[in-house]
């Protein structure tokens, strides 16, 4: 059966209770990154040598467009409501609730191993070939770029048993803290010069946005409460863009002293608050549209591969600008920005979306998870402390890439930690 056939067929037997406008807007968070990312990286082939560039240094006005297509903060904010829906469902059956983090865990670790070990390998047999060892690293550093959302978000998820119980106990007092927590790490951190404090803002403001999920999971009455959270945002974001200077961008611009996305600062918060108002605003009128079977069934369908199709977006770029480098830069020679290369853009689409689709083919049955029968999945002590593993290889990789100046070429400790994390994560014991 196909997955669109397994789609339709799970659309017209979903529960009336589900809440399908989560689903929807995760699926059109990880589309518009994928488009976002496709459109903001410019390669470009010059005087024989590959550069990559970005368009936001081009094209400076195109910096206003990434308040659109910087939705991570939608994700979590979604991935919030989500987490709290199964984990309130786990809390009937104790065995469900032990292996509660195995099963999230799966999901997100086990599609990440092929790409890992594919770089990884990428490194070690480009080394051997004799290739310029800034080129390896960068190449494999830009195709991990996505496995640095994955670190921040598996270590919220693994949090959940206590961020909702903070949630039970404080409510919207919970999110107010760690509002607070990242407008004072912004505030020293700007005013002291204490770069280093920013990067306790990945906590601050990615769990703030995952905490304002449970707020939504919660239930609400009236458009009070998400219009005052987008007017919180916007006039939070006029503030910080006019007054004290933060970048336009919602994603880091080359050159630039400052960035609002790594490590985010309060700007990223004021963009999250603004989209999740909007969201809980339409979120009606979406959920009575996707009533109707086939709209629902594309957003299932999206769904069943939506973690292949970010893990290997970037990979299908550079594989793209790889096949124009043995066409001599073929297509990486206009000068971005200008007329003809808009126009080729639709040519540049098509072609990674068709190196694309076959990658989520091949290695999308990962997202799948475990059906198998007579199983213990892992405790949430292994399941923590495989997560740990993980997202500090991943992290490394996302940062670095999987190039190592030694006889294998390859940087084997991120690349065993974050193998053995998912190892830890994810394989179940025999009962």
């Amino acid at each position: 059966m196909s997955l669109w056939t397994q789609a339709q067929n799970a659309a017209l037997h979903t529960p009336a209770h589900r809440n399908r406008t989560a689903d929807f807007f995760r699926a059109a968070a990880i589309a518009t990154v994928v488009i976002g990312h496709w459109f903001v990286s410019v390669p470009q082939y010059v005087d024989g040598d590959l550069r990559f560039t970005e368009l936001l240094v081009h094209q400076p006005w195109v910096q206003y467009l990434t308040w659109v297509v910087q939705v991570m903060p939608i994700f979590f904010f979604v991935g919030g409501f989500s987490n709290a829906s199964s984990w309130v469902s786990a809390q009937a059956d104790p065995a469900k609730r032990r292996a509660w983090q195995a099963g999230r865990l799966k999901r997100l670790l086990l599609p990440i191993t092929p790409l890992v070990l594919f770089w990884a390998a990428f490194a070690g047999v480009a080394g051997y070939a004799g290739l310029d060892e800034d080129l390896i690293q960068a190449t494999t550093r830009a195709a991990l770029i996505p496995v640095w959302f994955l670190a921040v978000y598996i270590m919220v998820t693994v949090a959940v048993p206590i961020s909702f119980r903070a949630w039970e106990r404080f409510g919207l007092a919970s999110v107010a803290f760690l509002v607070a927590g990242a407008a004072i790490v912004d505030m020293i951190a700007f005013t002291a010069d204490v770069g280093w404090l920013r990067w306790a803002n990945y906590a601050f403001i990615w769990l703030g946005m995952h905490q304002l999920g449970y707020w939504w999971h919660r239930g609400f009455t009236g458009k009070t409460g998400p219009v005052l959270l987008m007017v919180a945002g916007l006039i939070s974001l006029y503030v910080l863009i006019g007054p004290f200077g933060y970048p336009v961008s919602m994603i880091s611009v080359p050159g630039e002293d400052i960035s609002n996305s790594r490590p985010p600062t309060f700007a990223m918060l004021a963009i999250g608050f603004t989209q999740a108002g909007i969201i809980l605003l339409v979120a009606d009128k979406v959920a009575s549209w996707l009533q109707n079977p086939s709209p629902w069934a594309v957003v299932i369908l999206v769904g069943q591969r939506i973690m292949s199709v970010y893990l290997w977006h970037l990979t299908a770029l550079l594989a793209v600008v790889g096949l124009s480098l043995l066409a001599v830069g073929f297509g990486l020679k206009m000068v971005p920005g200008s007329d003809v290369w808009w126009l080729s853009r639709p040519v540049w689409f098509a072609a990674m979306l068709a190196v694309l689709l076959p990658l989520v083919a091949v290695f999308g049955w990962l997202e799948d998870g475990s059906r198998q029968s007579h199983t213990v999945p892992p405790g949430p002590l292994r399941s923590v402390l495989g997560a740990c593993c993980a997202c500090a290889g991943l992290t490394f990789m996302a940062i670095y890439g999987t190039y190592g100046s030694n006889a294998f070429g390859v940087n084997m400790i991120p690349v065993a930690l974050t193998i053995a994390g998912v190892g830890l994560s994810t394989i179940s014991n025999r009962a």
